[in-house]
């Protein structure tokens, strides 16, 4: 089974792809984890990306192609792979797609796009806290008191990132629908992509996932 997981910043990609990869016996693969597992296991080409990360500068296209190419024929993702935050791009996409025709895996591309409205996401995202005791993130909207963590009981130790700041928040949304959102289509076209509505309680966005993947 080889899924992408596709989804405006906040729309819970992550938590389904931790859910599906338990419930499927395959890996969550984010383009964070790859860069992070191939410097640290110090390949040829994992340290081609340090030397271009600790300039602070984007790692190119055909490196990550070929770190994902890499990843992708290990022996942990025989059966199948899910696929989190790759292609953000249709050059990506198309990439990806030789990437993925050189697999000796039968496995069948699903694309899953969880899809949310750009201000229920503003108000999930903007009241997010960590608690700077435990280190836990919560949501205010999610819990009776909004000064007690509901992880280690500590009083009034939420902090806000910057990255849940409103403005931050709302230009990440504009850079996902600028050049993410073009690729949705691209799949839609190409005839292996599944809508689900990411706004949806967690079980019954993966009760709907599993329902469309059976189909599929």
């Amino acid at each position: 089974m080889q899924l992408i997981l596709f989804g405006a910043p906040g729309v819970g990609k992550g938590t389904q792809a931790k859910i599906l990869s338990s419930k499927f016996h395959i890996p969550h693969i984010s383009t964070g984890d790859i860069l992070r597992s191939a410097v640290n296991k110090k390949t040829e080409l994992g340290l081609q990306a340090k030397e271009i990360m600790d300039k602070g500068e984007l790692v190119p296209d055909d490196l990550m192609l070929k770190l994902i190419d890499e990843v992708l024929h290990d022996e942990k993702a025989k059966n199948g792979f899910i696929l989190d935050g790759f292609p953000r791009t249709i050059q990506q996409a198309e990439k990806l797609d030789d990437v993925l025709e050189n697999l000796s895996s039968k496995n069948k591309l699903c694309v899953i796009f969880l899809s949310a409205d750009d201000e229920l996401i503003v108000k999930r995202l903007s009241m997010r806290r960590t608690c700077s005791a435990c280190g836990n993130i919560i949501n205010l909207n999610y819990i009776e008191d909004p000064s007690s963590c509901p992880y280690c009981g500590s009083k009034n130790t939420f902090i806000k990132r910057k990255d849940d700041e409103e403005d931050i928040i709302r230009n990440r949304l504009k850079v996902f629908h600028e050049t993410t959102a073009p690729v949705i289509n691209y799949y839609k076209d190409n005839g292996c992509m599944m809508e689900v509505d990411g706004t949806l309680a967690v079980e019954e966005v993966t009760a709907k996932i599993v329902e469309n993947l059976v189909k599929h």
